[in-house]
């Protein structure tokens, strides 16, 4: 009664006291916080035992500005800058989908064909005003709202419902008819891609098939669809729309260009010191405080040099004024923020770390893998519709060989060297941004230098080849050292 008197007027029980200090000792890591020099030995700690993530990619994208700068006077010019910005955005923004499909140890080969589809019929319904049935002809157009109606079928039996409406929305714009419209056009080509999405994602999930077999045979399907759509040595032109055109080759205002960095550096801040200052007042370990207003900073101040250097106008003639940051960037960091928020911050995208990892325990923990399967595929053809739009745009065409096995091959090259794993379980969104912009700045380097296209496919492969080294070592390093 005496002890248990003290402790309700406010005593401490020894065997409590001891009980609490070693559970504090336990979970230490969750309630403490770390300096500066032990943050950075931990830091180092994880690149040894072979967590490098996209530092490979970063450093080797700094050694690739600093070499083509000193080699050609134009690389730093305003002008390439911003047409490297457009440049490698198609693919990127493909490689963007494709990290999903990467993080369950999949692969989509039809990712790149399938975009493909995607910008034929946006240039087939804008080039016959939304009129698809003469366009197709009425076989073809049957067999097309068929696939439609089939792929929402099948997402059904999945249940990924998204695939279903979006799927079921394709079959509505094409039947009713809607006149040409670029927005209805860009809509369609979402459509199209996620119908394609959910027929891969069915054949690989829940027939069993191997992903390397169906997409591969998917890709030489597509090409095939995309020569029918087009014809051998036919070219469907878009440049005349003004909006279409826009998209890879058009800018935001000065205004809306600042604007643009208010709202994404001044929300990655808000966002991130918001966050660490709460989990702070909560007791639970953060970053030191230094090191991560340095990183905002940083973040921060890169965004206001690159906003002003785009403010700045880069026409060569004196009658023309040319502007702001092109749309391409704003396209990009809106999927790279979706993106990022799915994988990190909720459950869809925890359940995809979890099976990318061990599938089979992720199945006996009671998630269907079946699902999330599937679901990848219709993201990563969804995603690269999106890709289509913005390669397709830069171009001002669609031909017969859009999406082709260089678009899919540097999609695939630009997630793997920004440091998605090929072997499942480890990636993010914004790998492929990284990845996207060391190959976007070999090719556009070696295109300054006037180096034929052998030596661009021979370097390509090399930075391929080299990333692909990387991630199989650091795994091995990582198994190694149990982390």
């Amino acid at each position: 009664m005496t002890q248990v008197s003290a402790d309700k007027a406010g005593g401490e029980n020894p065997e409590s006291a001891t009980g609490d200090r070693t559970a504090i000792a336990d979970f230490g890591i969750d309630t403490t916080t770390v300096s500066t020099a032990e943050a950075v030995r931990s830091y180092l700690a994880r690149v040894r035992g072979g967590e490098i993530g996209s530092l490979p990619a970063l450093l080797g994208l700094v050694v690739l500005i600093v070499l083509f700068s000193s080699l050609s006077n134009v690389f730093f010019s305003l002008n390439n800058i911003a047409n490297l910005l457009a440049q490698g955005a198609g693919q990127t923004i493909i490689a963007m989908g494709i990290v999903y499909v990467l993080l369950l140890g999949e692969i989509d080969l039809s990712a790149g064909t399938a975009s493909g589809v995607a910008g034929a019929v946006l240039a087939m319904h804008y080039v016959d005003n939304g009129n698809l049935l003469t366009g197709m002809g009425s076989t073809v157009f049957y067999i097309f709202n068929g696939l439609l109606v089939l792929a929402a079928v099948l997402a059904g039996l999945l249940r990924v419902w998204p695939g279903v409406a979006i799927s079921l929305l394709g079959v509505v714009l094409t039947v009713v008819g809607f006149h040409g419209n670029p927005w209805i056009e860009m809509l369609l080509a979402v459509c199209v891609g996620v119908a394609i999405g959910c027929i891969t994602g069915f054949l690989i999930a829940k027939i069993g098939m191997p992903s390397f077999v169906v997409t591969l045979a998917l890709f030489l399907a597509w090409q095939g669809a995309i020569l029918q759509l087009i014809g051998e040595g036919g070219v469907l032109g878009i440049s005349s729309s003004h909006v279409l055109d826009s998209v890879a080759n058009g800018n935001l205002s000065v205004l809306w260009s600042w604007v643009l960095f208010v709202v994404a550096a001044g929300g990655y801040a808000v966002i991130t010191l918001f966050g660490h200052f709460r989990r702070r007042a909560k007791g639970l370990v953060v970053q030191p405080t230094l090191m991560v207003l340095l990183k905002v900073g940083a973040l921060v101040a890169l965004a206001a040099v690159a906003t002003a250097f785009m403010s700045v106008n880069r026409s060569p003639s004196s009658l023309i004024k040319i502007s702001g940051v092109p749309y391409v960037v704003p396209i990009v960091l809106v999927l790279l923020v979706i993106g990022t928020y799915v994988l990190n911050r909720t459950t869809y995208g925890r359940h995809l770390y979890a099976t990318g990892g061990n599938r089979e325990a992720a199945r006996r923990a009671g998630i269907n893998v079946v699902q999330l399967r599937a679901s990848v595929f219709v993201i990563c053809s969804g995603v690269a519709a999106v890709g289509a739009i913005v390669y397709s745009s830069k171009v001002g065409s669609v031909d017969p060989q859009a999406g082709g096995l260089n678009t899919l091959l540097f999609a695939v090259g630009a997630a793997v060297i920004g440091g998605t794993s090929l072997f499942g379980g480890k990636g993010r969104v914004a790998d492929a941004v990284i990845g996207g912009a060391v190959l976007a700045v070999v090719g556009n380097g070696l295109g300054l230098l006037r180096q034929p296209a052998a030596v661009v496919s021979v370097v390509t492969g090399l930075v391929l080849l080299l990333a692909a080294t990387v991630d199989a070592l650091s795994r091995r390093r990582a198994a190694n050292t149990g982390r």
